[in-house]
C-alpha cells in the first residue's frame, strides 16, 4: 500500500509452494519441494527496520488467510506452510531474502516485498529461478515493466504510482476545486518522484498551477524551512507523496507554522502510526489515496475476522498482504500446480478475482491489477471513507 523507502514504495512477500508431488530442490522452472505433506509458500517482508510497521501488518494478514485456506482444505490437497524471511528494511537484505527462500528453502512462489525498493531488489532471483513473485504495495512502474518489457515473474496487488496521482490530481482540482498546489517530495524515493510527477502533470491538465516544489530526505526531522518556502507560494493545497514516518512531522510543523491548506497524499499515508506524530486536530483537512478504506462495507468480513484474531484493526497495508496472498492461491488452484510457469500464466488470466475492494482482473501486458482506489479523509483523528475511483 515503505521506509529506507529510498527506492519506492511499496513490497516482497514471498509465497512460495512446495511441489504437491512430493520431489525436492528447486528446478528451473521454479518447482519446490514438499515437506510433511504441506505446500511451502515464502513472504519476504519488512519485519524489523524503518518500515517493519508494513510488514508485520502484512504478515498477520496472510497468517490469516493462510489459516482460513487450510481450513477449506488448503491447496492442491496439501496444507500451506509459510516461510518468512526479513529483509529489515534493507534492499540488500531483500536480495538476500529471496535468494534463500527461493534457492535454500525452495518455495515455489513470492510475496513481496513491502517497497518498490525492496521488491525490485529481490525481483531479479526471482526471475533468474523462474519463481512467481507478488507484491503487496510495490507501486513504482518498473517493479513489473522496465524499458517497455513486462517482467516474467513479477506481479502485484496494488495500484501503480501514476494512477494514484491522476487520482489526487483530480480529487483536488474537481472535488476540492483548487488552482494552485505546492509538491513536497522525497527526493530519494522512487515512489514519492512518482507519485509527484502523475500528480503534477494531470493537475496542470485540469488547468491547475504548480507554485513550489520542495525535497526532503526519509529520516529529515526539521521540514520548517522548506514549508516557509512553500507557505511563502501561498497554495490551495500542498501535495505530500510520502510515508507517513515524514508525512506527520511535515503536517504537524506546517499547522504549527499556520498553513492551514489541505494536505494531500497517496498510500504512504496509510499507517494507524500517522495519528501518533500529529494531533487529529492537525491532520484535519488531510486526505489521501489508498487501496481500501476499513470502514467500507466491502471490507466488514475482513476486518471482523482480523479483529477477531489480533484484537485490532487492520490497515491498507494488511489488506493488500491478505489480497496478494489470496491472488497467489487462486492462481496456484488455477494452475493445479506448483510449476513457476503455469503459476504465472494463471495470475496473467485471472480475471474478476474478489478482492476486498471489489473485482481484480490481472492486465497480462503489465502483470498490474485493474481495480479502484479510494480517497479517505481525515476526521477528528479518523479515517473515512469518501469515495472510490475507477481505472479510466
Amino acid at each position: 500500500m515503505k521506509k529506507l523507502f529510498a527506492m519506492a514504495t511499496a513490497a516482497v512477500l514471498s509465497l512460495s509452494l512446495l511441489a504437491g508431488c512430493g520431489t525436492t530442490g528447486a528446478s528451473s522452472n521454479g518447482g519446490g519441494s514438499a515437506a510433511g505433506g504441506n505446500l511451502k509458500i515464502g513472504a519476504d517482508l519488512e519485519l524489523t527496520g524503518g518500515v517493519a510497521m508494513f510488514g508485520t501488518a502484512a504478515q498477520k494478514a496472510i497468517d490469516l488467510a493462510v489459516e482460513q485456506q487450510n481450513a477449506k482444505g488448503g491447496l492442491l490437497g496439501k496444507q500451506i506452510k509459510m516461510d518468512y524471511a526479513d529483509n529489515k528494511s534493507d534492499p540488500g537484505e531483500s536480495t538476500n531474502a529471496a535468494t534463500k527462500l527461493i534457492t535454500q528453502d525452495n518455495v515455489v512462489a513470492v510475496i513481496g516485498a513491502m517497497t518498490s525498493g525492496n521488491t525490485l531488489a529481490a525481483s531479479q532471483v526471482a526471475i533468474d529461478n523462474k519463481v512467481p513473485l507478488i507484491t503487496p504495495t510495490g507501486t513504482a512502474d518498473k517493479v513489473t515493466v522496465e524499458n517497455g518489457q513486462v517482467k516474467p515473474y513479477i506481479f502485484r496487488a496494488c495500484f501503480i504510482d501514476p494512477f494514484q496521482g491522476q487520482v489526487a490530481a483530480q480529487f483536488a482540482a474537481n472535488t476540492l476545486k483548487v488552482k494552485k498546489a505546492a509538491i513536497f517530495i522525497d527526493q530519494k524515493s522512487d515512489y514519492s518522484i512518482g507519485l509527484a510527477d502523475a500528480f503534477s502533470a494531470n493537475f496542470k491538465s485540469a488547468n491547475g498551477q504548480i507554485v513550489s516544489q520542495e525535497k526532503y530526505v526519509a529520516g529529515d526531522k526539521d521540514f520548517r524551512p522548506q514549508l516557509a518556502r512553500i507557505k511563502s507560494s501561498n497554495p490551495d493545497v500542498v501535495f505530500v507523496p510520502g510515508y507517513y514516518g515524514e508525512v506527520g512531522p511535515i503536517v504537524k510543523q506546517a499547522r504549527e507554522m499556520g498553513m492551514n491548506q489541505a494536505f494531500i497524499g497517496g498510500d504512504g499515508w496509510g499507517s494507524p502510526e500517522l495519528f501518533n506524530l500529529a494531533s487529529a486536530d492537525q491532520l484535519n483537512n488531510c486526505y489521501y489515496v489508498n487501496h481500501v478504506a476499513i470502514d467500507d462495507p466491502s471490507m466488514a468480513d475482513f476486518v471482523k475476522a482480523f479483529k477477531a484474531k489480533y484484537k485490532q484493526d487492520p490497515d491498507s497495508f494488511a489488506a493488500l498482504g491478505y489480497d496478494a496472498a489470496r491472488l497467489m492461491f487462486q492462481a496456484i488452484k488455477d494452475a493445479n500446480s506448483t510449476n513457476g510457469d503455469k503459476i504465472r500464466t494463471a495470475l496473467e488470466n485471472l480475471k474478476g478475482f474478489k478482492g476486498l475492494n471489489g473485482d481484480i482482473t490481472m492486465d497480462p501486458k503489465t502483470h498490474n491489477p485493474i481495480k479502484d482506489a479510494v480517497i479517505i479523509k481525515i476526521e477528528n483523528g479518523k479515517n473515512v471513507f469518501m469515495t472510490k475511483v475507477s481505472p479510466k
